[in-house]
């Protein structure tokens, strides 16, 4: 067995030269995130692919524990109706170790386009997504720990490191102390479900979108065009038997359907996924990460609809951390 132990220290040795690597080539640019973080009115949205999205979504539930509001953004389903989450004065921290994902390079300029400022944590200093972000810091590996140099291995490890290293800055920038600390983990340990009660951060009444079945998709699109939630609720006789969201629209509009002329009940999505009124906030904000979504219908037992709770309402109010997302 002393081949088995020899490999894991070897992988152990090349992990740990790759963080210790990335200290000399700490300057100006992590500096610039740090600022850029502090100074922004809104909150950080954290983005990757595969096993950068693992590491995105890690950083993301560090941040939450330590002070600072974050949430995970998924590249794919942002282009399909999740960019309503992305506004003006957020800074999202985009991790690439190739910096060539596809889908992460062209959603750097829609994220622009809204007002958000890109940190992009990558080894490749002049790949796409280097080029398209505000800031780059270099998080690159000289190899990786597995031998057929194929498996993110260091490149994780140390993409991990660094937003670690970022978390701990903005704990000393922010002052966050012990009782700031105690205060994101009412529970006492890091992952406690939130107490707060869906009935409690949910939107009700007029700020509630709604539509009937028989209005036609246009006038449903202008409900959601007036209000900041992404999504319209198809009700009829007080009960939920529909939704329709942005990324609905766009999927209707690529098939080339007539919206004027065309209900939305022959487009919305039938039976969408909702949450009790006595769920707790850490519930639904489980189901909307785990199904990437960014709304949910309140219902009771009956389908008839008491409110809508939005996840960028959660974090717009401040009421809610991400620390639920932790176990993710």
């Amino acid at each position: 067995m002393a081949d088995v132990l020899q490999s894991a220290r070897e992988v152990l040795t090349i992990e740990a030269e790759g963080i210790l690597r990335l200290r000399s080539r700490l300057g100006p640019s992590f500096e610039q995130a740090v600022r850029m973080i502090l100074e922004s009115p809104g909150k950080v949205i954290t983005t990757g692919i595969g096993k950068s999205g693992i590491v995105a979504r890690k950083v993301m539930a560090t941040l939450n524990s330590t002070g600072t509001t974050a949430i995970f953004l998924h590249p794919v389903e942002a282009l399909h109706g999740d960019l309503g989450m992305v506004a003006a004065g957020d800074v999202v921290l985009a991790i690439s170790h190739s910096g060539e994902t596809g889908e992460l390079v062209d959603l750097v300029p829609v994220l622009k386009e809204r007002g958000a400022k890109v940190v992009a944590f990558t080894g490749g200093l002049k790949s796409a997504l280097a080029r398209v972000s505000d800031v780059v810091v270099d998080c690159g590996v000289e190899r990786e720990a597995c031998p057929l140099g194929l498996a993110p291995t260091a490149s994780t490890t140390a993409a991990l490191a660094m937003g670690d290293a970022l978390a701990v800055v903005l704990i000393l920038k922010r002052r966050f102390n012990a009782e700031d600390f105690r205060r994101t983990h009412p529970g006492g340990h890091l992952g406690q479900h939130l107490s707060l009660r869906v009935e409690e951060v949910m939107i009700t009444g007029k700020g509630v979108p709604v539509v009937s079945p028989r209005a036609s998709a246009a006038h449903a699109v202008k409900v959601i065009d007036r209000g900041d939630l992404g999504t319209v609720l198809i009700v009829e006789r007080g009960r939920l038997v529909g939704i329709y969201t942005d990324g609905d629209v766009r999927r209707t509009v690529l098939k080339g359907i007539d919206l004027k002329a065309t209900p939305v009940s022959k487009v919305m999505t039938r039976r969408p996924l909702t949450v009790s009124p006595h769920a707790t906030a850490a519930q639904a904000l489980h189901l909307m990460e785990d199904k990437l979504i960014t709304a949910l219908p309140v219902v009771d037992p009956q389908r008839r609809v008491l409110g809508i709770v939005h996840l960028h309402d959660l974090l717009g109010r401040g009421r809610v951390s991400f620390t639920a997302l932790a176990h993710h």
